[in-house]
């Protein structure tokens, strides 16, 4: 069972935005995916997105077999703030004992927030994610906090500042060089690494933020999306 989280900073996105790309998730790794309607900023701020994500995936563990999924044969998945929703949950899932996690693939996500790595500089300008469209994703999401230190953001939206990452779930990093939170996933991948944690980065070098969502339109797009969706099958069917 594949537990999704659709991207949109937060604030916009749902069920429809990335019914295409949860169904791609199901056919590509032959798995039944749970894609979570989770409550949006900035009427619903910072953490009650988080609240909603892991209700689902709490219920998702309890009810795997009543789905007709294996419960011991769980993964998280999600492309930028679901990305980002996606490391969260690993995380929840590990300090809670569970539901036990199998994998994490994490497109574009957030993870540090670090907003001075090079790839927002370098991308300010991008094409679908501009440093515009962050600052106003991140006033609505968490109107209450400085990002400034970014080593002091709570783990529910920078899970890198755990004070360890050892023992998470394996993870799949997909990234695309022309987007502002291309550093940020490199950076995670890095620090799940050092924590003994398996990872794959892959970064796309003519891709854009959103490229999963773009799969139907854009062949390149979809044979990026398609490794990390072979890694996620992989992990979910090992002997297969």
């Amino acid at each position: 069972v594949v537990v999704f989280y659709h991207g949109g900073g937060w604030c916009i996105g749902d069920l429809d935005t990335h019914d295409h790309v949860a169904r791609a998730h199901a056919v590509a790794t032959e798995a039944i995916v749970v894609s979570v309607d989770y409550r949006l900023a900035p009427e619903h701020p910072f953490p009650q997105g988080v609240q909603d994500a892991w209700a689902a995936l709490q219920w998702v563990g309890e009810h795997a077999a009543d789905l007709g999924g294996d419960p011991a044969r769980i993964a998280v998945a999600g492309d930028s703030a679901g990305g980002n929703l996606s490391a969260v949950m690993a995380l929840k899932a590990r300090d809670n004992a569970g539901p036990p996690l199998v994998f994490q693939l994490l497109w574009y996500p957030v993870a540090v927030g670090d907003i001075s790595l090079p790839s927002f500089t370098e991308n300010a300008d991008a094409p679908l994610l501009n440093a515009t469209v962050i600052a106003a994703f991140l006033a609505w999401y968490v109107p209450d906090l400085d990002l400034g230190d970014p080593t002091s953001l709570p783990t529910d939206l920078a899970p890198a500042n755990a004070a360890t990452l050892a023992g998470l779930a394996p993870a799949y990093i997909g990234t695309a060089e022309h987007d502002p939170l291309r550093d940020d996933g490199a950076r995670y991948a890095e620090l799940l690494t050092a924590a003994g944690v398996p990872v794959t980065l892959s970064n796309e070098p003519t891709m854009i933020h959103g490229f999963v969502n773009l799969a139907l339109a854009s062949p390149v797009a979809a044979e990026a999306a398609a490794r990390g969706m072979a890694a996620l099958r992989q992990a979910l069917h090992p002997a297969g």
